[in-house]
């Protein structure tokens, strides 16, 4: 068995390069529906409820599915689940185009929403291939591939302008799939089965489920219902946002919102970097404080009370925040449970991806109950708050504990 110092470079590279790319364009195909969703949202007169559930959907079974994923992924290896699911996903939006009622869109959105669950599978591919104190930089980097929901937000507008939704998502399932080859071409067995000849050691599914028990892995969960949730949320919302509250056309609405989603994405590799450097706990601290600052302020500036570029810059902050959190939560699985980041990992990041489906839903809800705008920006801020409480208290408890440890 090959230990992650053993690996060469340059297949430690070829992994993570493989890894980001493969789940770049996986989270592009998951977010599709915060730029298609508009115009079927038009074409079929539906509520901003309604709305909300088809642009939540995908994420229901992208969360979801992560927990089945992540233990496959265990037992059979990265190198042929990854594919499998794209090429799965794939299908599933080609035949999104087959449908001509809302229940129709809801029942493919499901399908679509299998591409979520890629980011379980490369996290747990990627981190077979580094050691403990690479992994947070590696798994940062990998994370990075969340950029995909601004490539949506940039490029599927002016596709669905030019071709119209149909041939998009057509566009769509057929990079996917080209995606898949490609992985499953050039990526090298996880080093658990290549190493020496070794077979991979079978677990049982209440060992591998066994460190779901711990209170800690329920915490990081909530860590990452609201930094990956809300991110996965907000880019979901904020086209129809600025659609809605400022009059803009979806083009300049979907460019805006990629500002948004992009810091969010590529500086997960930063926030990986700093909790490797300084820890994930301080990391979880600006992450925290900084987003119900800038969540605060974006409630107030809202609804063209301030100029547009000003809260425009607020989200691109905020964004730049959540990426440094979705970094540091994720450091910790690997460190804390080598042998279970499938299914601990799976576990955290399906309570993570349901904030991305309750939240938008949450969102429809208060916008036709309140016609307030800003109303989702109060309730994230709220939201926020009361983690950056409970987490201190949890902290405060550990370090209580360490104390009288040492003293005993």
């Amino acid at each position: 068995m090959h230990r992650p110092q053993d690996i060469a470079k340059p297949d430690q590279y070829r992994a993570l390069g493989l890894s980001t790319f493969a789940f770049t364009v996986s989270f592009a195909v998951w977010t599709l529906f915060s730029i298609i969703g508009v115009q079927i949202k038009t074409d079929l007169g539906l509520s901003d409820t309604q709305f909300g559930l088809l642009v939540a959907t995908p994420v229901l079974t992208g969360s979801v599915s992560r927990m089945f994923l992540g233990i496959w992924v265990e037992k059979y290896g990265g190198r042929l689940v990854f594919p499998a699911q794209m090429l799965t996903t794939a299908m599933a939006v080609w035949m999104l185009t087959w449908a001509q009622s809302y229940a129709m869109f809801l029942l493919a959105a499901l399908g679509l929403g299998l591409a979520g669950g890629s980011f379980i599978i490369g996290v747990s591919y990627v981190s077979r291939w580094f050691g403990a104190g690479q992994q947070g930089t590696a798994l940062g980097i990998f994370g990075a591939g969340n950029v995909g929901a601004a490539v949506t937000s940039f490029v599927a507008p002016f596709l669905l302008l030019a071709f119209g939704w149909e041939t998009t998502v057509q566009i769509y399932a057929v990079v996917l799939a080209l995606t898949a080859a490609l992985f499953y071409t050039f990526a090298k067995p996880d080093p658990i089965e290549a190493g020496h000849g070794a077979s991979r050691a079978i677990t049982s599914l209440r060992a591998q489920l066994a460190p779901l028990k711990h209170v800690q892995v329920w915490r990081f969960s909530l860590y990452y219902f609201f930094v990956f949730g809300a991110f996965v949320a907000l880019a979901s919302f904020l086209p129809r946002y600025y659609v809605g509250a400022y009059g803009l056309e979806l083009t300049t609405a979907g460019t805006l919102a990629g500002l948004y989603a992009l810091p969010g994405s590529v500086f997960r590799a930063l926030g990986g970097w700093m909790s490797d450097k300084w820890g994930a706990r301080r990391v979880m601290y600006m992450t925290f404080l900084s987003a119900m600052t800038l969540l605060s302020a974006m409630a107030y500036s809202g609804n063209q009370t301030a100029p547009l570029a000003i809260f425009v810059a607020l989200t691109v902050f905020l964004g730049f925040s959540m990426s440094l959190g979705t970094a540091a939560v994720f450091k910790h699985v690997p460190v804390y449970y080598p042998q279970h980041v499938g299914a601990v990992g799976g576990l955290v990041s399906m309570i993570g991806g349901l904030g991305g489906f309750v939240l938008p839903i949450t969102f429809g809800a208060l916008l036709d109950a309140t016609g307030i705008w800003t109303a989702p920006f109060i309730l994230l801020a709220l939201l926020v708050a009361s983690l950056t409480i409970w987490m201190h208290l949890s902290v405060r408890k550990m370090d209580r504990r360490v104390g009288s440890a040492l003293a005993a």
